[in-house]
């Protein structure tokens, strides 16, 4: 138990970290992003007195209209000195029952209270420019938040999970010491060491796994194990070595998860019926592990494509197991994994190279 409260605690803090610069961070940019938009507020409320004066200069007539045009994102509203509205910007009025004049009302209260107006002197009278903020700077001001909401929620998902994995520990405990001998509860019990398997791969994801030295044929033992356990009756899963002990640096808990979906993959190959071979080979520089099924094999022209993010042949899944497999051989393990041999109708090998 205390180990899961620890695991909560350093998310939590991981949590919060990440808002806490988030909120930092994004303001600072509102900050600039609102600084520059007063300057462009600016610049149009320069261009609308120029527009507003009698100025015979075509040139500075062309360029003070090409500065009002070039503002889409910034909504702003043009009033006379008793706030009478003059003109507005960037204000949405056609998608709306409300009338147009009591959307523009609405909208001048409220950058009343946003910002300053900027004031336009004629010399003989002033007009002012109220101003809002751009969708930009509004979806900046309300990412942290969003991200907090989504933080948060993966938070409670791996919280649940991790509370209804110590629930089940307990329940266990109560059954062994009521009946230790009972197969259903043996049974049980190594299920429940697979979900706290699945919970140990679940905190490493985004975080390089420390490799450490272990026994291959007994880890690979304990899967076969495993996964003969759930596989049709009339499918075998037999493990090949000639040594009973091959040391190599692994992950146990994300190499487990690699083996667990290339036996899976053969399962769905075989249709209920077959046997799958899972060998290793010691050699003095690197270790070998072929998965060999004897299922429908793959058509050589989808042999280069199996890795790839998005493939399946299956009516159900994301395509995304081999992708990951070799990615975590590959970038974890600094290894290879490939289609060793396939054939249609007699079946495929893949082949896991684990350098030393």
């Amino acid at each position: 138990m205390r180990q899961y409260l620890n695991w909560k605690t350093y998310l939590a803090f991981i949590a919060l970290f990440i808002v806490a610069a988030s909120l930092y961070y994004t303001n600072q940019l509102a900050g600039k992003l609102a600084i520059e938009e007063r300057k462009k507020v600016q610049q149009v409320a320069d261009a609308i007195k120029t527009l507003s004066s009698n100025v015979n200069n075509t040139q500075e007539q062309d360029y003070a209209i090409k500065i009002i045009e070039q503002n889409t994102s910034i909504p702003l509203i043009y009033t006379d000195e008793k706030g009478v509205i003059q003109n507005f910007i960037n204000i949405d009025t056609l998608h709306s029952l409300t009338p147009r004049n009591k959307i523009v009302q609405e909208k001048l209260k409220e950058f009343k209270h946003v910002h300053p107006p900027i004031e336009v002197d004629y010399g003989t009278g002033k007009n002012y420019v109220y101003y809002g903020e751009s969708t930009l700077l509004i979806q900046l001001r309300y990412f942290p938040y969003v991200q907090l909401t989504i933080i948060s929620l993966f938070l409670v998902v791996v919280l649940i999970a991790l509370s209804a994995a110590t629930r089940s520990l307990q329940w266990m405990e109560m059954l062994k010491e009521s009946d230790g001998t009972n197969e259903a509860v043996i049974e049980m019990q190594k299920d429940l060491d697979r979900l706290k398997l699945v919970a140990d791969r679940f905190s490493k994801v985004g975080s390089a796994p420390q490799l450490e030295e272990e026994n291959l044929v007994t880890r690979l033992e304990g899967i076969v194990e495993y996964m003969q356990r759930r596989a049709p009756k009339k499918v075998a899963i037999t493990l090949h070595s000639k040594e009973n002990e091959v040391p190599v640096n692994i992950s146990g808990a994300i190499f487990d998860w690699v083996m667990e979906n290339l036996i899976r993959n053969a399962l769905d190959a075989m249709g209920g019926e077959g046997k799958i071979d899972v060998t290793i080979t010691n050699h003095p520089q690197q270790v070998w592990v072929d998965v060999q099924d004897n299922g429908k094999g793959i058509p050589s022209h989808q042999v280069k494509k199996v890795f790839d993010p998005g493939f399946t042949t299956k009516k159900r899944g994301w395509g995304l197991g081999l992708s990951l497999s070799r990615r975590i051989i590959e970038k974890y393990h600094h290894g290879s994994l490939f289609v060793k041999q396939s054939e249609v109708g007699r079946g495929t090998t893949f082949r896991i190279i684990l350098r030393r």
